[in-house]
């Protein structure tokens, strides 16, 4: 297709993968981490304003489910720069009709991927390899006042962790199950 970016769609409306190409020769390999010519399919108007990195120890440990309500809502894209980790995306958003459906892959710098996670959707993953790192794009900037999180064992959501999650942090314990009288993230 002459693209080093492709897209590729999930079960979840909004929510995709990027497959990159990669070029490599006897010094190493080179790839597009991000291009928004080539992902203004999915960026839209959008800008990235924040650049993230996270390093998790254990095997085991999930990080998440989190994502920034209305007027802070943000897209992030998920790519993994070292160690291996199932990456998951649950959709909140309001009236889709995906509603609290969940989606993941795993993301490894091996495999070249990275995930599209729309505004409206939790995002959290779990480490399948020690000292993992992951690198987030973000298309809005964080405000405390505006985060939200879903906790990683929501009966309602029912996600298949591979491992049995563990260090939970406080902050990802804390999140509330979700009521009956939860609708989703008005965007």
């Amino acid at each position: 297709t002459g693209r080093d970016m492709n897209l590729v769609e999930t079960n979840i409306l909004g929510v995709n993968i990027i497959e990159n190409t990669v070029f490599q020769d006897n010094r190493g390999a080179f790839s597009r981490l991000y291009c928004a010519g080539e992902l203004k399919e999915v960026v839209g108007s959008r800008s990235i304003v924040q650049i993230n990195h996270s390093m998790t120890h254990s095997v085991g440990a999930v990080r998440g489910l989190h994502y920034q309500n209305s007027s802070h809502a943000e897209m992030k894209i998920v790519r993994c720069l070292k160690g291996r980790v199932l990456d998951v995306v649950v959709d909140l958003r309001q009236g889709s009709a995906t509603f609290l459906k969940w989606t993941s892959i795993e993301l490894t710098p091996e495999n070249h991927l990275a995930f599209v996670i729309p505004e409206g959707c939790a995002h959290g993953f779990q480490v399948l390899e020690k000292d993992s790192e992951l690198l987030y794009l973000h298309s809005e900037f964080y405000s405390q006042d505006d985060e939200g999180g879903v906790r990683y064992d929501e009966p309602k959501i029912n996600i298949n962790w591979p491992l049995a999650p563990i260090d939970l942090s406080a902050r990802d314990l804390s999140h509330p199950y979700l009521t009956n009288d939860f609708k989703g993230v008005i965007l």
